[in-house]
């Protein structure tokens, strides 16, 4: 039976006049990682700092690991990890000091050792945290949000300004982490790779939730198929790109065969867009 882990229903948030969140209802499961995304204002950073305790909503019910944030004591809040776009920069502490006095406030913290190797920074754990790189401060960031061993782990545009390379590598990292994920990010490849399912907000209103060839097939429809038949080059949309290509290849003279799918940027683009019309509409 699967465990739901953050249980989002029916969230509102008003900042004096102006009502931010409208009737937000989502769930996350028990090893799940989703990514919640949207465009500026859409209500993603909102929606997190409920979830994490930090702010307090005007109506609807949110649970984290079974209790509303708001309430959750020290116990709750060493089961919660956090991991934000920036955090107060500890220059002069080297990394493994850091991790060990960290790890002193949970119950059954990571080992300091294990944790280095798991983030990749076991070469720099003598190292003080100023001469670390940008992707290795993002790896430490990490470390300092699971230290505690995190039944949920929070992340907020967690590559925001990574090259490729550390991008990449840091996607290892989390698809390596045994625990819940909830992240926002702006970066749509970053989603398709890491999430298993994708919650869109727009206008502080959830628009469309499921994984990511879920919403392709409801929001785009159609996969393009393309193929070459001798100097002929061709293409065809087709909701059922399987039996189409199953069908073109009982013909010998049919080359160059190519499935293209819609990509979470096109599915997410098509969506806003649609969004953004039937608001302008209404």
């Amino acid at each position: 039976m699967t465990t739901t882990v953050i249980d989002v229903d029916g969230v509102r948030m008003r900042y004096g006049a102006t009502e931010v969140l409208h009737d937000v209802t989502f769930q996350v499961a028990a090893g799940e990682t989703v990514a919640l995304l949207g465009p500026n204002g859409a209500g993603k950073t909102t929606t997190i700092e409920i979830l994490e305790g930090f702010r307090q909503r005007t109506a609807g019910r949110v649970a984290v690991l079974g209790a509303d944030p708001m309430r959750g004591g020290d116990a709750w809040r060493a089961r919660v990890g956090v991991v934000l776009q920036s955090w107060r920069d500890h220059a002069k502490w080297r990394v493994g000091e850091l991790l060990a006095h960290l790890a002193g406030y949970y119950p059954r913290p990571w080992p300091v050792d294990a944790l280095l190797a798991a983030v990749g920074l076991t070469d720099q754990a003598g190292q003080k945290i100023r001469t670390l790189s940008g992707g290795q401060r993002r790896r430490l960031d990490v470390a300092i949000g699971v230290v505690g061993r995190p039944d949920v782990l929070f992340l907020d545009e967690p590559t925001a300004g990574f090259d490729p390379v550390a991008r990449r590598e840091f996607h290892d990292l989390v698809t390596g982490l045994d625990t819940t994920v909830l992240l926002t990010t702006h970066d749509l490849d970053e989603a398709e790779r890491l999430a298993d399912r994708i919650v869109i907000l727009d206008g502080g209103r959830v628009v469309a939730d499921g994984t990511a060839a879920e919403l392709a097939r409801a929001i785009v429809g159609a996969d393009e198929v393309r193929w070459r038949r001798g100097d002929e080059r061709l293409r065809r949309s087709t909701s059922d790109s399987t039996a189409f290509v199953r069908d073109l290849l009982t013909d010998p003279d049919v080359v160059e065969l190519e499935v293209h799918r819609a990509s979470l940027e096109q599915t997410y683009l098509a969506l806003v867009h649609r969004a953004e019309t039937t608001g302008a509409t209404a």
